[in-house]
């Protein structure tokens, strides 16, 4: 058990880093009101980094970490315990976050937004509506609220808790960023760091989640990475 153990601890060092980053970075970066104009700057950086981790991108940043031991050139049976690891994490936060959603049925912080608006006479009102009234609700928003803002707006009108970006990126750091100080590529582990804690502010930025749900994000990751198994590299070599 102990082994088992101790083989996580570059895993869970590095996400570590990344909760009190993220914490940090919470406490720090002003959230502005959702109503408050948005530069072009702000709202490309801000969308880039949500959709990097989110629906359909998420592959595409995936692809590349998957990539990351075939050009380190790790022998192949090593890449493979690999990718079947990182797979099984992926499907147990997909599954953990829908569920989890659906059990605690938190309303998102714009929601919030959209009864201060009077476009709905609650959050649980706006819930209660059909996908096509949510749409045209969120719609109307669009007089008051950045475009780049409302694109998230009208494409998730589910629950808050958690954040399937951040728990997304939380996987990424738990699992790649321990890969990566376990081999020595500090800058590649301190970079992904960075990368995941702009997603999580970038889903409060949205109005997409509270604190408590980028938070729960990471706390979430970090159980579901005892469910992956590990294997002794060396164990056949020992057993010759």
């Amino acid at each position: 058990m102990m082994t088992f153990i101790s083989k996580k601890l570059p895993n869970f060092f590095a996400l570590g880093l990344f909760a009190i980053l993220l914490f940090t970075a919470i406490h720090i970066v002003p959230v502005s009101a959702l109503t408050t104009p948005v530069s072009d700057a702000a709202g490309i950086s801000f969308a880039l980094l949500t959709d990097s981790a989110g629906s359909p991108f998420f592959l595409i940043t995936a692809a590349l970490l998957c990539l990351t031991p075939v050009f380190m050139r790790l022998p192949k049976k090593t890449i493979t315990k690999v990718w079947i690891q990182f797979g099984i994490l992926l499907v147990l936060s997909f599954v953990t976050k829908t569920v989890l959603k659906h059990e605690t049925a938190i309303p998102r912080p714009y929601t919030y937004e959209l009864q201060r608006l009077h476009l709905v006479d609650s959050p649980a009102a706006f819930y209660a509506l059909d996908s096509a009234a949510k749409d045209n609700v969120v719609k109307e928003a669009g007089v008051y609220v950045s475009p780049w803002r409302l694109r998230s707006w009208e494409g998730e009108t589910n629950y808050s808790f958690p954040s399937g970006h951040t728990i997304f990126a939380a996987i990424c750091v738990l699992f790649w960023g321990g890969f990566f100080i376990r081999r020595g590529k500090y800058l590649l582990a301190g970079g992904l760091i960075i990368w995941a804690t702009g997603v999580g502010i970038s889903r409060l930025w949205l109005g997409m989640h509270f604190p408590a749900d980028v938070m729960g994000s990471i706390l979430a990751a970090a159980i579901l990475y005892f469910f992956i198994p590990e294997w002794d590299e060396n164990a056949k070599k020992s057993k010759k």
